[in-house]
């Protein structure tokens, strides 16, 4: 069994309520009545209830609605009023926001009438992300939200079974040291919770191993590895290591000698959102490796980002295990 079908058989067992505010999209309509048929989720489709009647799907049992039509569009306004009006929100606006149809289902989580959502088929992950930051906010003690991708590798060479984390791959684009260490401990928190990794082993990547190479890119690195440290001393942490280091054990023992991770690693961060883009894809298309995502961490509820090229069964997998999150909330 895949990881990825232990993540729907999760989801199955304790059903959550995933808002799609994508609804009247065919991808996502799709998506919603697999979902429903399987049973994986509990489904809200946002939009336009003609235009997602039309592509003739079967949802019964999907909550079906239209922000501009819905009896609560007034309160969820007048809450997102208040939230905002020190950032010069007027009720006006408020009102206007409120009947997009990501920011209703955002509100619909801060009003716990939604576990989770899954949106970004036809939005910027900007777009899918602003009204989180703006709404439900992070959790507690979190200042950075951040992404990973779940990689699941056929050969199994590397990682636990061939399941591996990388972060972060879609939202902090020059990332500092202090957000490198919160990324790393909330990729081990999702490879824990999601990617039933018993023991993260977290590289913190490199061009450079232990002084290899100089430089402020370097020097970033092994700060933010020793604020790790500092933060989760529970962690089995290393860096700054290339990623040959990380994943290789002849190669990682020759340069760090006695590390726990190096030769072992399961969680790689990157350090830049250029590189971790670049090598989940390459992963994901050189090795044919399963990339689940982009996981959304540290928001106070969670809200994951589709691609815009995602398929039907892409939208699937990503509701399935923004379930799963939710039941960790």
């Amino acid at each position: 069994m895949s990881l990825m079908d232990r993540i729907k058989a999760k989801a199955k067992a304790d059903k959550k309520r995933i808002v799609l505010p994508e609804g009247a999209e065919e991808r996502t309509v799709k998506a919603a009545a697999i979902l429903l048929k399987e049973g994986i989720c509990d489904v809200i489709l946002l939009g336009d209830e003609e235009k997602i009647a039309a592509y003739g799907e079967d949802l019964t049992g999907a909550t079906i609605l239209d922000p501009k039509k819905a009896d609560c569009l007034q309160e969820y306004a007048d809450t997102l009023y208040e939230l905002r009006k020190a950032k010069g929100m007027t009720p006006e606006k408020a009102l206007a926001q409120m009947q997009d149809e990501v920011f209703f289902g955002t509100m619909m989580m801060k009003k716990n009438a939604a576990d989770g959502m899954v949106s970004g088929a036809i939005h910027s992950t900007a777009d899918t992300l602003r009204p989180a930051l703006q709404i439900i906010k992070t959790q507690p003690g979190v200042t950075t939200a951040s992404s990973c991708f779940v990689m699941e590798i056929p050969n199994k060479a590397y990682g636990q079974d061939g399941v591996m984390i990388f972060a972060d791959c879609a939202v902090n684009i020059e990332p500092d040291a202090e957000q490198l260490a919160a990324i790393a401990i909330a990729s081990a928190k999702t490879a824990r919770d999601i990617a039933e990794i018993d023991e993260p082993k977290v590289a913190m990547l490199s061009f450079s191993t232990k002084g290899s190479g100089k430089g402020d890119m370097v020097e970033k690195v092994a700060k933010a590895t020793a604020r790790v440290k500092e933060l989760a001393p529970e962690l089995n942490v290393d860096g700054e290591l290339q990623a040959d280091a990380a994943l290789v054990e002849k190669v990682g023992q020759l340069k760090s000698p006695g590390s726990a991770v190096a030769g072992h690693a399961n969680v790689l961060i990157f350090p830049s959102l250029e590189a971790g883009n670049i090598g989940y894809k390459l992963v994901q298309r050189l090795a044919g490796a399963e990339a689940i995502g982009p996981v959304m961490q540290g928001l106070a509820r969670p809200v994951n980002d589709l691609s815009r090229g995602c398929s039907v069964d892409d939208i699937v997998s990503l509701c399935a295990l923004t379930a799963v999150q939710a039941q960790k909330k």
